[in-house]
């Protein structure tokens, strides 16, 4: 691989994971982060917010073969801003408004001049907030952990 293919490969590992976060986050979270950036640059509907079902494939055991597990619902979005870049989201759910700042959000991080003020005041805070909900979940879920053990008696 050559220095511009390990570029863009490190460029989409970071857009996937911004996006990434995007999706996961609360659509409610997500409205004040955005509202927080303030005046944004018009964008243009590529796909105006659509909502549909996509399978979830799973494995038996995290290793086995994979199997369908079942579906669930999607909103996708695309926006072009003035400048021409693309942005897109998909996001669990049905909520159109969360796609679409998704996808804006998507859009601006990969401009120079707001990426880092969107990075700061929308990504990371966002990122933060999943974090702290899946440590509180892990927590809850550690209280109903159930310790097994086999006493094994002295005779044969």
């Amino acid at each position: 691989m050559d220095h511009s293919q390990a570029g863009q490969t490190a460029a989409n590992a970071r857009r996937a994971a911004w996006m990434r976060v995007l999706s996961l986050a609360d659509p409610a979270t997500l409205e004040g982060a955005f509202r927080g950036l303030g005046g944004v640059p018009a964008h243009q509907m590529l796909r105006p917010a659509q909502t549909g079902m996509a399978m979830v494939r799973a494995r038996s055991g995290g290793t086995g073969a994979r199997f369908n597990l079942g579906e669930m619902t999607v909103t996708r979005c695309a926006v072009t801003l003035a400048d021409g870049v693309v942005g897109m989201a998909y996001v669990q759910g049905r909520s159109a408004r969360h796609a679409e700042q998704a996808a804006v959000a998507d859009a601006l991080l990969q401009l120079p001049e707001w990426h880092d003020t969107v990075d700061a005041q929308v990504i990371q805070p966002l990122a933060r907030a999943h974090a702290d909900k899946v440590d509180a979940q892990a927590r809850v879920a550690a209280q109903t952990k159930v310790e097994f053990f086999t006493m094994v008696r002295g005779e044969d």
